[in-house]
C-alpha cells in the first residue's frame, strides 16, 4: 500500500506539473540591463536593454543625490558615479537588473540587483561585501530552479523512480554534485556549450527518464532503476549547463565571480531541496489521511511527463534550424 500510494501521488504531481507547463519552451528570468559609460567632466551615457512580459518600460533608477539624469545622459559632476544606486521596482516587473559600469580607464564592473537587494553602494574599487552578493544571487538561484519546470520534472521523475529514502538521498546528491560541476565550469569559462542545444538535450533527458520509469514499473530490467544515482549524475552534468545560462544572463564581475557562483548555486540547491521536501510532505500527508489518488493517475502522470518533454524537445530542435 505504501509503494502504491507513493507512486500514485508522485504520478499525479507529474501530471499536474507537466500539463500545467505545457506551453513552457525554456525557463527564463526577466532581466533588465543598464550600460553606463563614463565620459568627460562627470557626464555618463546610459543605455537600457530590457524585456519583460509584465512591463514595456525599464526599471526606475534612484541615483546618488548629486547625479542628475536626462536620459540618455547622466551628470554626476566631479564626484563621479559614487554613492547609493537603487531600483525600487526590481522584484516586480523584473527579477533582476544588471548594471554595467564602463569607466574611461580600467575594466568594466558589473553589479546585480534583485528583489531582496534593490540597492548597492558604488565605490571607486567596485568591490562588494559578501552579504550584498549573497542577497542578490541566492534569490536568483531559488527563482531559477522554481521557474525551471524542466529541471523540476526531472527531479520529480527521480523521486518516482526511487522508492527507498537512502537511495533517494544518494540520487539527489549525485544530481546536485553533477550540475554544480558543470555550472562552475561553464560560468568560469572552462567549457563553452551553446544554450539552445543544451535546452533540447535537457528535454530529451526527461523523455529518457520517463521511458525508464515505465520500463521499471512494467517489471523490465532497467539500468536507471538499479543505479539511479548514475543516471542522475550523468544527466545532472547536462542540467548544470542549463543553470549556467542564467548566470551568463544576469552578468558577473570578475572580482565577485567566485562568491556570486557559490551563492547562486546555493540558491539552486535550496530551491531544489524545498521542492523535494514539499513533494515528500504531500506524500506523508496523503498517507496520514489514507487518501489514495485514482489508479489511472499512476500511469497518466508518467505519460504526461514524457509527452510534454517530447513537445519541448521537438520545439527546441526546430528552434535550432529555423
Amino acid at each position: 500500500m505504501k509503494v502504491q500510494l507513493l507512486r500514485a501521488l508522485m504520478s499525479m504531481l507529474l501530471l499536474i506539473l507537466a500539463v500545467g507547463s505545457s506551453s513552457v519552451m525554456a525557463h527564463s528570468t526577466p532581466v533588465a540591463s543598464l550600460d553606463i559609460r563614463e565620459g568627460r567632466s562627470g557626464v555618463l551615457m546610459l543605455e537600457w536593454t530590457y524585456y519583460s512580459t509584465n512591463s514595456d518600460q525599464p526599471p526606475t533608477v534612484q541615483w546618488p543625490a548629486h547625479c542628475q539624469e536626462r536620459y540618455p545622459r547622466l551628470d554626476c559632476g566631479q564626484r563621479g558615479l559614487l554613492g547609493v544606486l537603487s531600483m525600487p521596482q526590481i522584484g516586480e516587473q523584473y527579477s533582476a537588473a544588471v548594471v554595467k559600469v564602463h569607466p574611461r580607464e580600467g575594466r568594466m564592473r558589473t553589479y546585480t540587483l534583485t528583489g531582496s537587494n534593490r540597492s548597492l553602494m558604488l565605490t571607486a574599487d567596485g568591490k562588494l561585501p559578501w552579504r550584498t552578493i549573497a542577497s542578490a544571487y541566492i534569490p536568483l538561484g531559488v527563482e531559477h530552479i522554481m521557474l525551471g519546470v524542466d529541471h523540476l520534472l526531472f527531479v520529480l521523475g527521480l523521486i518516482v523512480l526511487v522508492s527507498s529514502t537512502p537511495v533517494l538521498v544518494k540520487t539527489i546528491t549525485a544530481f546536485t554534485v553533477a550540475h554544480s560541476i558543470t555550472l562552475a565550469a561553464a560560468t568560469l569559462g572552462w567549457v563553452g556549450v551553446p544554450e539552445k542545444p543544451v535546452n533540447a538535450a535537457i528535454a530529451l533527458s526527461i523523455v529518457i527518464l520517463a521511458v525508464e520509469v515505465l520500463r521499471y514499473r512494467a517489471g523490465q530490467r532497467s539500468l536507471s532503476a538499479q543505479w539511479p544515482w548514475l543516471i542522475a549524475f550523468g544527466f545532472g552534468l547536462l542540467h548544470g549547463f542549463g543553470f549556467a545560462g542564467a548566470m551568463t544572463e544576469v552578468g558577473l564581475d570578475a572580482q565577485n565571480l567566485p562568491l556570486a557562483l557559490l551563492f547562486f548555486n546555493l540558491g539552486v540547491e535550496l530551491g531544489q531541496l524545498a521542492f523535494v521536501f514539499v513533494v515528500l510532505g504531500l506524500y506523508h500527508a496523503h498517507r496520514k489521511l489514507e487518501a489514495i489518488p485514482p489508479a489511472w493517475t499512476s500511469t497518466a502522470g508518467i505519460y504526461a511527463m514524457g509527452g510534454i518533454a517530447s513537445y519541448w524537445f521537438i520545439g527546441r530542435v526546430l528552434a535550432l534550424v529555423v
